[in-house]
């Protein structure tokens, strides 16, 4: 495939977008699957399990049915879907590099290090969404501790039986937890933004979680308007296609009374599975061509990457120029032969005195073979050699 690694404009980005989403269709879609097609068994098989229940008229049991596939299926979904997110980032990564990519050899690449990005994960959920969770929390407990007890949630209360100073606490309560909460979502929304990178850069630079962060932060700066364009485009089509193949499900419930026939969620189930499977790569792709193009912008990657492509890498480039940075080393090697000057500085220590020279042949006796071939023509070690 093409690799055309260059400067793009949110315009761009978004026809680059379609383009790998088109052209690739089946890879990306194949990898969301996974994660669409775990959900479809676990939906299903609590469709049938409620269906036993209700034939058998165990209704209280149901709701602990209910209860007990919820706090299964949500660590089921955060897994499937991290492992989902991690995969689609790393096929989009070799695709956009004109690299060849399946769905085994993208989930090969990324399982391995799946706790790491569900833990990458975990903690950018948890700073993005702890305020509001706060808020929330904050608020329901007032009006469960507080509200309740004074009967302000009382449905036959009358005027005369309500509290004017609990009524203007909670109406004061309330008025700020709309303000909170709307600061909570602009908080939440600005840092979205900043580690909107993290998997992609922990994916492609094998980053674990907390410099993966941080090098989404350097990376989104400059940039993170245009990643909101394209986060919010997304959501559009995201839910305009929810809309479209769930409304005849949604009017059902209302004149069901919430009550769907077994048939009916079923096929819930499966449109539902088939729009995942659809959606479910759009951000991951988006996000992951806004990682290069900020390491173009920033890093100069498009040139690294064609000098790694010619086979001029970082290593050979450090190794070559070794000998060419010291070319003043280098010019002993083209003086004239003959013995260099200091050649004569031994010879004339063996017209010395005996007395000058016989401590310099002695001064390490412990080897005296070491020292033969440099002393061969001293008198004196002559001498000590015939009476040896």
């Amino acid at each position: 495939m093409e690799c055309n690694l260059r400067p793009l404009t949110l315009g761009e980005i978004l026809d680059r977008t379609a383009q790998l989403y088109r052209t690739n269709f089946v890879l990306f879609a194949g990898i969301s699957a996974v994660y669409a097609g775990v959900l479809l068994v676990l939906n299903l098989l609590q469709i049938g399990l409620g269906e036993l229940f209700r034939v058998l008229h165990m209704t209280q049991q149901l709701q602990w049915l209910t209860l007990g596939f919820v706090a299964l299926i949500l660590p089921l979904m955060f897994i499937f879907a991290g492992a989902a997110v991690a995969a689609n980032n790393r096929a989009v990564a070799w695709v956009n590099l004109g690299q060849p990519a399946t769905i085994r050899s993208a989930y090969a690449s990324t399982l391995p290090r799946l706790g790491r990005y569900l833990w990458l994960m975990t903690i950018a959920a948890f700073v993005i969404w702890l305020p509001m969770v706060l808020i929330y929390g904050g608020y329901f407990a007032l009006i469960f501790f507080y509200a309740r007890p004074k009967g302000l949630l009382s449905h036959n209360r009358t005027g005369a039986g309500i509290d004017p100073q609990a009524a203007i606490i909670i109406a004061l309560a309330t008025l700020a937890f709309v303000l909170l909460l709307i600061l909570a979502i602009v908080y939440a929304i600005l840092m979205a933004l900043r580690y909107s990178l993290a998997v992609p850069a922990s994916v492609v630079e094998d980053l674990k979680a907390l410099p993966a962060l941080r090098r989404s932060i350097d990376l989104s700066k400059g940039s993170r308007g245009r990643i909101f364009v394209l986060g919010l485009l997304i959501a559009v089509i995201q839910t305009g296609l929810v809309v479209v193949t769930q409304i005849f499900f949604i009017v059902a419930a209302v004149k069901q009374h919430g009550l769907l026939p077994a048939w009916a969620q079923v096929l819930q189930q499966i449109i539902g599975f088939l729009t995942n499977s659809f959606i479910g790569p759009m951000y991951a792709t988006g996000l992951t061509l806004f990682y290069y193009d900020q390491r173009i912008r920033k890093e100069g990657y498009d040139i690294e990457w064609m000098m790694e492509a010619a086979g001029l890498t970082v290593p050979a480039l450090a190794a070559g120029p070794v000998p060419a940075a010291t070319p003043a080393e280098a010019a002993p090697v083209a003086a004239p032969p003959g013995p260099p000057p200091e050649a004569h500085a031994e010879p004339a220590a063996d017209f010395a005195p005996a007395a000058d020279v016989a401590p310099a042949a002695h001064s390490e006796p412990e080897s005296p073979r070491a020292e033969e071939p440099r002393h061969s023509t001293d008198p004196t070690h002559a001498a000590s050699e015939e009476s040896l």
